[in-house]
């Protein structure tokens, strides 16, 4: 019997035992959906995290006095200590968790001599409505505070308007800088008309001076949601003497990172009041670490998909081999009949190995198929891109394949070996 007719046979009878085979692709289906679903989803979050955490570019650092958390968006985010197992210098107690004080973010900046460009940034309250006649956002818009280097070293671009000066921050007049996203709700397609107009952020009132390019939104930052004022002008507002200033520096050649982060440190530490023995009790930061840390956690995540699709599809296996075992009792006669007309042993063999391989294949392409169709629509609800994982999806058809021919070697190998005469006796 050649192969073509072995497959011909095959598929006609995974056909007719519809109820069978329907249960069985089922839970291979369900296996693959599961797996390829959480990796889709995962590979969209961390494509989108790369552009949301890649705001200062790789050739910017920033300094805080707790490490930056990695979830909930960046700066809109809280942060996290973290203590520091690998050196031998020792924190002194008075000193841990302290803020970074304007008089200490001021005077770093004064001090620091390196050629590169430094900005002062402060958090200002969070879930603002900003109010402009009779229109309002909605209660989510962030009011951060920052200097004129505040803008470049995020990411950031003026579209119309302006950006602030130096006199701007000295003088910390009630002037701000709006997003995209803020300027489209308030003044329509035609957004360029909200410079020179004064607006309402919470309870305080400012006078438009600049409008953002869009930044575009992903599934961990509103970037144009967002409203800026000057960081003296948040501090004197929003007076509060817990809040911590960060400090961002980039340099201009990737190239020079780690002499400038040397020096920023070599700045600060005395500035912070720390010994020689002492370890720092500020952070320094990397734009594109903060990504890579969380693309970690996400591929933990990754891991624990991996595994409950592989626990899956050895219970498809299973499930598999016992439906195939069965199909060779029940065809027990029809297997005697073939050997007693002079079918081989390969013939019989290849028979139910393309049967069982046939029908988890069958399973492998529905739960492909539904599996990037769930993660994308997770992927959208977090407004990231559509994104098929091709590796592993080539990954699902081999596994599926390689399921199909483990589960059906035994019933095969079982079928080949039936006695003809017993076969046709078989009741």
């Amino acid at each position: 019997m050649k192969m073509i007719d072995n497959l011909v046979l095959a598929w006609r009878t995974v056909r007719v035992n519809k109820l069978r085979t329907g249960i069985t692709v089922a839970i291979i289906a369900f296996g693959i959906m599961a797996l390829v679903g959480i990796i889709t989803a995962i590979e969209a979050m961390n494509n989108s995290l790369r552009d949301s955490f890649s705001t200062m570019g790789a050739n910017a650092f920033s300094i805080r006095y707790k490490e930056r958390r990695v979830f909930g968006g960046g700066d809109r985010g809280a942060d996290v200590t973290q203590s520091n197992t690998k050196t031998a210098r020792k924190v002194k107690k008075s000193n841990t968790g302290k803020i970074i004080t304007y008089k200490q973010a001021t005077l770093f900046k004064q001090m620091y001599e390196y050629p590169a460009d430094v900005s002062i940034g402060i958090n200002g309250p969070r879930n603002q409505i900003v109010n402009f006649e009779n229109k309002k956002t909605n209660p989510t818009v962030s009011l951060n505070g920052g200097d004129e280097n505040y803008l470049q070293l995020n990411g950031y671009e003026i579209a119309y308007g302006r950006n602030f000066n130096k006199n701007d921050v000295l003088s910390s007049t009630d002037i701000c800088i709006i997003g995209k996203d803020v300027a489209f709700k308030l003044f329509g397609t035609k957004y360029d008309r909200a410079l020179e107009k004064v607006i309402r952020v919470g309870n305080n009132k400012y006078r438009v001076i600049g409008i953002t390019k869009e930044k575009g939104s992903s599934a961990f930052l509103q970037a144009d949601n967002v409203v800026f004022a000057t960081f003296t002008n948040v501090r004197q507002r929003y007076s509060n003497p817990n809040q911590s200033y960060s400090v961002a520096i980039m340099v201009k050649d990737i190239n020079q990172m780690e002499s400038a982060i040397g020096e920023a440190e070599s700045k600060f530490r005395p500035i912070r009041g720390l010994q020689v023995a002492e370890d720092n009790n500020f952070y320094v930061d990397k734009s594109d670490s903060i990504a890579e840390t969380f693309i970690g956690l996400l591929g933990t995540i990754s891991a624990a998909a991996g595994a409950i699709g592989f626990i899956t599809l050895i219970g498809a296996a299973i499930g598999l081999m016992n439906i195939m075992l069965v199909a060779v009792s029940e065809r027990t006669k029809e297997v005697g009949l073939i050997k007693a007309l002079g079918g081989k042993k390969d013939s019989i063999r290849a028979q139910f190995l393309f049967e069982s391989t046939l029908i988890s294949l069958m399973g492998a392409v529905i739960g492909i198929f539904l599996g990037v169709l769930i993660g994308n629509l997770v992927g959208s609800l977090l407004d990231t891109e559509f994104f098929i994982p091709w590796n592993i999806i080539t990954i699902g058809i081999v596994t599926c394949s390689v399921v199909g021919l483990a589960a059906g070697l035994y019933p095969a190998m079982k079928a080949a070996k039936l006695d003809p005469i017993v076969a046709l006796r078989y009741e």
